[in-house]
């Protein structure tokens, strides 16, 4: 039974250094041809260099496929690369685009390929309802003031006379109801 074992891992160990010269040989043969067409079809190298060591992954998985005398090896190869290419493309397409840290800065690398990244559509709605929610602890007179300038843009002379009230009226009603504002705001 110990000889048995020897001899299993000895042609195991002979087997995985034949299909590792064949790969070898494939690679010295057909590598670069995988490689210009890897990075023809994605326009990265790195990537190009990485989807032709899946593709003598593949090979030498299966040597069978490259020593079986049916059709062309390098036909099968390019056809691999392709097929790898395909799968990265889908499973990359499948979910969102990652963002890195320096996008996100103003002026960050590629900043101009994209917008920049704002906050969730969630963050607008909660603040939203934190200001209405502050907005309905102030009086109606100073909601009225803060409607008249920020919401409809009116300057000071405009809001007063909207509003049917001394210049000097509206100014003190929006610094204080800035002010409760401020303390609702913080309070939520």
């Amino acid at each position: 039974m110990d000889r048995t074992g020897r001899a299993d891992r000895a042609s195991s160990a002979e087997r995985h250094s034949s299909d590792e010269a064949l790969v070898h040989a494939v690679y010295s043969e057909h590598g670069r041809a995988m490689l210009v067409y890897a990075t023809r079809l994605l326009d990265d190298r790195a990537a190009a260099e990485d989807v032709v060591q899946e593709a003598l992954i593949r090979a030498w998985r299966n040597p069978d496929v490259l020593t079986n005398g049916r059709g062309s090896v390098r036909g099968w190869l390019l056809t691999v690369v392709r097929n790898i290419v395909i799968d990265r493309v889908r499973a990359r397409d499948a979910r969102p685009r990652e963002v890195s840290a320096d996008r996100m800065a103003p002026g960050g690398a590629g900043a101009g390929d994209r917008p920049p990244v704002t906050g969730d559509h969630a963050d607008s709605v909660a603040a939203a309802v934190t200001v209405h929610a502050a907005l309905g602890t102030l009086s109606t007179e100073h909601r009225a003031v803060l409607e008249q300038v920020y919401l409809h843009g009116r300057n000071l002379d405009e809001a007063a006379a909207v509003l049917g009230v001394p210049k000097g009226t509206v100014k003190s009603r929006s610094y204080y109801a800035l002010r409760a504002l401020r303390a609702a705001m913080e309070r939520a």
